[in-house]
């Protein structure tokens, strides 16, 4: 089974350029660049409907968010844990005293 490939937002900007300034049929243009032409014709979908700065986010937005639940849940982790060793401590030491 193949491996799913990312391009980066330029190469999709290029592709896309490259169809709509060559000439070239969308299908010679693609095969050039080692992609499908109804992905090349995707993005040029992408680019028309939302604009160039818009197009082709990806998933990079909720990679970022990923990241920081990933984050937190360590941190959460380390805390609790932290809670606990001082919470067996607190008790350690009032039975200490109460036993004398």
């Amino acid at each position: 089974m193949a491996t799913r490939t990312r391009h980066t937002k330029e190469f999709q900007l290029e592709a896309v350029r490259l169809l709509t300034q060559s000439g070239r049929p969308g299908a010679e243009v693609a095969r050039e660049l080692g992609i499908r032409r109804n992905q090349l014709y995707k993005w040029a979908t992408q680019l028309k409907g939302k604009g160039r700065t818009r197009a082709f986010l990806g998933s990079g937005p909720r990679r970022a968010a990923e990241d920081e639940l990933t984050r937190v849940k360590r941190q959460l982790a380390q805390v609790t844990q932290e809670r606990d060793i001082l919470r067996t401590a607190v008790v350690g030491s009032t039975d200490e005293r109460n036993s004398s």
